[in-house]
């Protein structure tokens, strides 16, 4: 009979670890929508297209993810867009004080 006990104990323990989830990335999902605010601002869709498109797909793609609760992937996602709209902004910003535009 306790064979059958720690059967069932380690028959609970497996499932119930296989609910843990990570938590949702509230933080990164911020600073990656923050991040492409700041590149519209200085217009980095017409300076720097390709850093921004890139930024705007890889947040499209973690708030879809966000939304299907894959936490883990989605926080990649929006680091990815908040890394890809620094480089828009960024590139931007230099190419407009170039041509002599002020910001």
């Amino acid at each position: 009979m306790i064979w059958w006990r720690k059967s069932f104990a380690a028959l609970v323990l497996v499932g119930v670890s296989g609910c843990v989830i990570a938590p949702p990335p509230v933080e990164e999902f911020t600073l990656a929508r923050a991040a492409l605010d700041s590149a519209k601002a200085v217009e980095a869709a017409r300076h720097s297209p390709g850093f921004y498109h890139q930024a705007e797909e890889s947040y499209r793609r973690g708030k879809a993810l966000y939304e299907d609760r894959d936490y883990e992937t989605a926080k990649i996602e929006f680091l990815k867009a908040k890394q890809a709209a620094e480089k828009a902004e960024n590139s931007a910003r230099m190419i407009r004080f170039k041509n002599g535009e002020v910001l």
